[in-house]
């Protein structure tokens, strides 16, 4: 095993079968094989090579009808990542028909070509995945749209929020990222390259243009503007949008761990019966689904960043830089589309503790209505005086473990200009959660549940 994603025992923790089958030695030769063969399709029907031998490179050209380990055994001894595939494919369709293999093109139009069609491949594939995991959220979302608990700031007791509010500013992230990943298809960024040697088209007299609309359109990918063979922004911003969903996911993995920690106490993640939390500590049920999610994001970020390096590019192609983008377009695709299936599943069984999270509201008692109070004050007494009287009596109560509430209404401004029961009705914890509901319907109606 030379990696997580090679590993039977690892493998499902790092990523999803449906991204590994993508990225698999079959499906990479698979991919180049259908670039020769729309290629020789075109030639043919253009005139450019004779009709039989491209109907015959189209027959043969089917993974199936290869060995990977000859095509491992010479492309070694060939120290080139792609003649061993072309000598095998010329010798398939045969002596006089194999001449017109591979023509016209280079072996970087059939290598990005074929990559691209791997990496739109796992674009659709977390895309489908992305809905699935916004639907179970904004499931979610409704379903707590009301349950009331304590919003954190610096970690530290704030105000009531709702934890429906909570999750609907989560639901907000990756609406937009999901926007994102739409806009890599309006951006052209799934685009092939049949253009040649330095992507002028160059030995396709004068046809190379139209054969490159063509064959790229028999492949279902957009028509770069000019060669991208030197130009691998596409790539880079592909794995930008990928690693800003990863980083939302990590984001919303270490919530969950902190929201799951034995003091807190307000959330579990699934639990299934039999399952292990610790090898010497039998009682232990650990957040390891949430501990994976959040992983995940730190090499996606690495990714991230090995991939805007492969836009650093000598003259009109070398292999120092592009290299990257075969290492770290499998990873971010399986790491990410693991964060999407993990957190699917986590929200679909989510144990919501609505008791505690009741119950940790009043852990500091009455002061985190301690804003409330101050501006109800500050009708009176003017905002900044309010702040002054609150804040005071705030650390009394902190320092003294006295009762807040009691000793504000000690202070004449107070109990002179409102009633003990008006002070009280400020420290409902429903009274104070703003206009928090009307956003958590508002983010709802973008989402079709």
């Amino acid at each position: 095993m030379t990696s997580v994603l090679d590993s039977i025992l690892m493998q499902n923790n790092f990523s999803t079968p449906e991204i590994r089958a993508i990225w698999s030695d079959e499906n990479k030769i698979s991919k180049q094989l259908k670039v020769e063969a729309a290629l020789a399709k075109v030639e043919g029907e253009l005139g450019v090579i004779p009709e039989t031998a491209a109907k015959k490179i189209v027959e043969k050209a089917k993974v199936e009808n290869f060995d990977l380990l000859s095509l491992q055994k010479e492309s070694a001894e060939k120290r080139h990542s792609l003649i061993a595939l072309i000598h095998a494919l010329q010798s398939a369709v045969g002596a006089e028909e194999g001449e017109f293999v591979h023509y016209g093109v280079t072996t970087q139009d059939i290598v990005d070509t074929g990559i691209m069609l791997q990496t739109k491949e796992a674009y659709n594939i977390i895309k489908d995945h992305s809905e699935k995991l916004i639907r179970t959220l904004a499931i979610l979302t409704k379903e707590h749209r009301s349950t009331i608990m304590m919003g954190r700031t610096h970690g530290i007791h704030a105000i009531p929020i709702t934890f429906g509010f909570k999750l609907a500013i989560w639901l907000d992230e990756l609406l937009r990222s999901q926007r994102r990943l739409d806009q890599l298809l309006d951006n052209g960024v799934f685009v092939g390259s049949i253009s040649g040697a330095v992507g002028t088209y160059a030995a396709f007299a004068d046809r190379g243009i139209e054969i490159e609309k063509l064959t790229l359109s028999e492949l279902d990918l957009s028509v770069p503007n000019i060669s991208w063979q030197p130009s691998r922004d596409r790539f880079s911003e592909f794995a930008t949008t990928l690693g800003i969903y990863s980083g939302t996911l990590g984001k919303i993995g270490r919530e969950l761990f902190t929201l799951m920690k034995t003091e807190i106490n307000e959330i579990h993640e699934p639990f299934r019966k039999g399952e292990i939390g610790s090898s010497t500590m039998p009682q232990k049920r650990n957040p390891a689904l949430i501990e994976g999610l959040a992983s995940l994001t730190q090499p996606v970020f690495s990714d991230v960043s090995l991939t805007l390096q492969s836009m650093l590019i000598d003259g009109e192609r070398d292999a120092i830089h592009w290299r990257n983008e075969w290492v770290v377009l499998p990873e971010i695709t399986s790491y990410l589309d693991a964060q999407i299936v993990n957190l699917t599943y986590i929200l679909s069984e989510l144990d919501v503790n609505v008791e505690q999270m009741r119950k940790n509201l009043e852990i500091q008692g009455t002061l985190p209505y301690s804003e409330r109070i101050m501006f109800e004050l500050g009708k009176v007494v003017g905002k900044q005086t309010a702040h002054e009287l609150v804040y005071q009596a705030a650390m009394t109560s902190i320092e003294n473990h006295e009762d807040f509430i009691h000793l504000l209404y000690k202070n004449s401004q107070i109990s002179s200009n409102f009633s003990w029961e008006d002070v009280n009705s400020w420290t409902i914890p429903e009274n104070n959660i703003g206009e928090s509901l009307s956003k958590v319907d508002h983010i709802l109606s973008q989402v079709n549940i």
